[in-house]
């Protein structure tokens, strides 16, 4: 069990706020271990004042052997990952085998289009010598079909999370944190979202690894997660809802850029203003200088916006927590100046941002000022026009992961046969029963929806890493000509009735 050494320890608390099980509480000022500590030790990773130490012999408990860390699993209780309990001196996965996962389906193949079972709750078979803990076979349209199922720790393992927002949430590469540990990154934007990548092989195995691991299967199993991107914003994140973004629940994802917005509504425009800017912090648009201005009957203003030109009718804005995730906080700023040899006084401007959330008018003055003036309804039309056109802004995620040592070797004698089959085509992963998409090149590198896996399905462990629901689906004649632990098939219809057999047993 864990020992406490109580002349080192400060109670700073970090003991009690990372273990897994909650095993540890501050008593006068001291950390005590409670008796369902499972000696998984990261009390002892976290300790600044090397406080805390593993005893190397065993209390009672029933040692876990499903992934290095090998809890000691005291009776009535859970393990580190929670996954597995002590139930009367005997180690038993504590979720049922889940048979099917009813939330997505898989292209037709001439294998089918989903696996007989789900890894979820399947356990794991550890070390890598030993067969997958499920293997079972089922006719399928006349043709005989294996599923392989594992649930397999994987430290090569990651979340991609798409932010569906404007705001400026902070600079590429800047660490993003989780109660000051790094836990990831910003990554570089795709449209209309800000992305992070969080965890990864070495942020795994780094200092703050558990911190990681922890929140990939948070983020991954929709739950909501607070972080904290290095000199930029605080996130509020729960996968399938709106991201919140310093305290402000973002509302709607962006049409597209600024010029790409005056493009498509350059006619509307025209009509009711004399000029529009369309704040965004990618491409700021202006409408009569665009392409699509001069399109639709418009010559050039006069107004140059507050950016910097990039080509006919397109400016470079700045990064900020204004407009359209610009550093612009009031449709007046978003005119840098006014050229009074080619404007004329009473021009009027739309001002707004690609999600028609914030907008304003402003009219040019006789010295080439402009004032902001009350909106028409003619005007407002076209700002709503562009709102109903942006999609709800929500958090999704994508799982990375890749498969390797018992998550290849427990299906085959020849792993390299496994990933040969699955890039041919010839066998199907997928994870938690939902489809992947495989990356291109050696080994077997994944990426699946969060949103499609079986609720729940992702798990951790202090080594530190994720377990992730691995299944493998082929015809048996592929599965034996791949190498496969062919004496470890079952009839799907006798592993359906032990599942059954234990349901009825929990209630």
């Amino acid at each position: 069990m864990i020992v406490i050494h109580d002349e080192l320890c400060k109670g700073c608390k970090l003991c009690a706020k990372h273990c897994p099980l909650g095993a540890i509480e501050i008593v006068n000022k001291i950390a005590v271990v409670k008796e369902h500590c499972s000696n998984c030790g990261m009390c002892v990773r976290v300790c600044p004042c090397q406080a805390i130490a593993k005893d190397a012999q065993t209390h009672g408990g029933v040692t876990c052997y499903s992934c290095p860390i090998q809890c000691e699993i005291q009776l009535g209780f859970e393990g580190a990952c929670r996954r597995y309990s002590n139930n009367k001196g005997k180690l038993v996965r504590n979720r049922p085998l889940v048979l099917e996962n009813p939330h997505a389906g898989l292209p037709d193949t001439e294998i089918p289009d989903k696996p007989l079972i789900t890894a979820v709750g399947s356990g794991t078979e550890y070390p890598c010598c030993k067969p997958a803990p499920h293997i079972v076979a089922a006719a399928v349209d006349g043709v005989e079909v294996v599923t392989v199922v594992t649930e397999a720790p994987l430290s090569y393992s990651g979340i991609k999370v798409k932010i569906d927002a404007n705001t400026h949430i902070g600079e590429e590469g800047a660490k993003v944190l989780r109660d000051g540990m790094v836990v990831g990154m910003v990554d570089t934007e795709e449209y209309g979202a800000k992305m992070l990548s969080i965890g990864g092989a070495n942020t795994l195995s780094g200092r703050f690894g558990f911190a990681a691991a922890r929140t990939i299967v948070e983020l991954a199993n929709g739950e909501r997660v607070k972080l904290q991107v290095e000199k930029g914003s605080k996130l509020e994140l729960q996968v399938g809802y709106p991201p919140v973004i310093d305290g402000t629940v973002e509302k709607k994802m962006r049409i597209g850029c600024g010029s790409a917005t005056v493009g498509m509504f350059a006619k509307a425009m025209a009509g009711a203003v004399d000029e529009a800017i369309v704040l965004d912090h990618h491409v700021i648009g202006l409408l009569s200088e665009h392409r699509a201005g001069e399109e639709v009957g418009l010559q050039y203003s006069g107004v140059i916006p507050n950016g910097r030109k990039s080509t006919r009718g397109r400016y470079f804005g700045e990064h900020g927590h204004g407009w359209g995730g610009t550093h612009i906080d009031e449709p007046v700023k978003a005119v840098q100046s006014v050229d009074m040899s080619i404007a004329r006084p009473g021009m009027k401007i739309l001002v707004t941002e690609t999600t028609g959330q914030k907008s304003g008018l402003v009219e040019v003055q006789a010295d080439g000022s402009v004032i902001e003036i009350p909106m028409t309804p003619q005007v407002q039309e076209i700002v709503d026009l562009i709102a109903s056109n942006c999609e709800d802004a929500v958090v999704s995620a994508v799982y990375v992961g890749g498969t390797g040592g018992s998550a290849r070797a427990g299906v085959t004698t020849y792993p390299i046969k496994l990933s040969q089959a699955i890039h041919a085509g010839q066998a199907k992963m997928t994870i938690g029963g939902a489809p992947v998409f495989i990356l291109p090149g050696g080994g077997i590198n994944f990426m699946v929806d969060v949103g499609k896996v079986v609720s729940k399905a992702f798990t951790w462990v202090p080594t530190p890493a994720t377990v992730a629901p691995v299944e493998y689906t082929l015809t048996r004649k592929t599965y034996e000509e791949i190498g496969g632990h062919v004496a470890s098939i079952q009839p799907l219809s006798e592993l359906v009735k032990v599942v059954a057999e234990r349901k009825n047993e929990c209630l």
